[in-house]
């Protein structure tokens, strides 16, 4: 049973991280489709710290839900090492949208709303490799 709880525990959290890992794009998009507008601007970034701060919480989470589904369950083999490659990779994406939104508080510039929705889309395809290795486990 506790096995469950701390899996149902852990999908949650992620599932929760996910959301931000998705939306967070979607806020630097329309920040930079604000253009001059000031309290939009100011509105949009304030959600996006929000969003930001909310993600690193569900993910720190998750992480330690996963940590102890590993170290007390023994959860493991070459597909979780895979996974937690692509787990890093959205980590590091998820920053970097969080740098982004940073630089904007600091007056930087940022990538085009066309570049900006391509970096939406690279966490799909993170996200569905991840899935099939956690259903999967090919090796």
């Amino acid at each position: 049973m506790a096995y469950l709880l701390t899996k149902t525990a852990h999908l949650v959290f992620v599932m929760a991280w996910m959301g931000g890992v998705f939306y967070l794009p979607r806020i630097l998009v329309n920040i930079a489709e604000a253009g001059d507008e000031p309290a939009v601007r100011a509105r949009l970034v304030l959600m996006g710290r929000r969003l930001y701060r909310f993600g690193h919480v569900m993910f720190g989470l998750a992480f330690l839900l996963g940590l102890a589904l590993w170290l007390h369950f023994g959860i493991g083999g070459g597909w979780l090492h895979a996974k937690l490659v692509l787990v890093l990779l959205m980590m590091t994406h998820y920053s970097i949208g969080g740098r982004w939104l940073k630089g904007v508080d600091a007056g930087k510039p940022l990538p085009s709303a066309t570049a900006l929705r391509w970096f939406n889309e690279a966490p799909v395809f993170l996200l569905v490799a991840i899935v099939f290795l956690v259903l999967a486990k090919p090796f």
